[in-house]
């Protein structure tokens, strides 16, 4: 089953972890299954920084979990290598400041026609220009809630740890009581 929501690195990063597994996993009604790209693996290994944080991504169990996310038509990938150039150029002309992973990432969500989890503000400003659907992890957290794939024990736990990694999203308190009707674990 090929995935339907393709997750960029930060939230994949923020989630893998407490919801495992939590790529390729049908949940709700409508069996959305979570993703990722290949390149997430690349932007982590060449970063000192994501791999000391996040000691955890390469071992064996998340690695296998990332595999084939995506099979692509070689249609596709020249789709996707054409919608990277034009929305890397969107993204210069915006001044933005999203990485080749997130506008490689944007563009597999525009050629497939799928949404994208990410708490990045430029890179949601960009999915925003290309009317691309968006999900924050907090309102991943939410849907994954609303189809009992996790509990609120878990969105709580979850809140908690980015808490202590100092790594909640842009605008968590507010969001979060927003999403959740409940102040936010601080």
């Amino acid at each position: 089953m090929p995935c339907s929501i393709l997750m960029d690195s930060c939230s994949y990063f923020r989630l893998a972890q407490s919801i495992d597994p939590l790529l390729k996993t049908p949940f709700c009604d409508e069996e959305h299954t979570l993703g990722v790209i290949k390149e997430l693996n690349q932007e982590h290994d060449r970063s000192p920084t994501l791999q000391h944080k996040f000691f955890w991504v390469n071992k064996s169990e998340y690695r296998e979990n990332r595999k084939r996310c995506f099979s692509l038509s070689t249609e596709q990938k020249s789709d996707i290598k054409t919608a990277c150039y034009f929305i890397r150029e969107t993204g210069r002309e915006l001044e933005l400041g999203a990485s080749p992973v997130d506008i490689t990432a944007l563009a597999y969500c525009h050629v497939l026609n799928i949404p994208v989890v990410s708490d990045d503000a430029d890179m949601l400003a960009l999915a925003n220009e290309y009317e691309l659907q968006t999900y924050t992890s907090l309102e991943l957290l939410r849907l994954l809630l609303n189809c009992s794939a996790i509990d609120m024990e878990t969105v709580r736990t979850i809140a908690s740890y980015w808490i202590y990694q100092n790594d909640t999203p842009k605008s968590y308190k507010k969001d979060y009581k927003t999403l959740f009707g409940e102040t936010a674990p601080s």
